[in-house]
């Protein structure tokens, strides 16, 4: 997590530094953090987590919460 640190929002994440942030968003996500925790935690967007997510192919989980009948 400290490339994820490093990264001053809103700077443009690019080659090497996406390439390990990604995989480090995968692993989170993978072991159940959602992406709006990563997000805050990393300073960046829901938007942008979400798109690195599915660039990697990780298989994004349901919406949680109460399902209608």
């Amino acid at each position: 997590m400290a490339e994820s640190t490093t990264l001053r929002k809103g700077t443009r994440v690019t080659g090497e530094d996406r390439s390990k942030l990604a995989t480090d968003l995968k692993a989170r996500y993978n072991s159940g953090e959602s992406i709006r925790s990563l997000a805050s935690s990393t300073g960046r967007s829901y938007g942008f987590v979400h798109r690195i997510l599915t660039e990697t192919g990780v298989a994004l989980r349901g919406r949680g919460g109460a399902t209608r009948r």
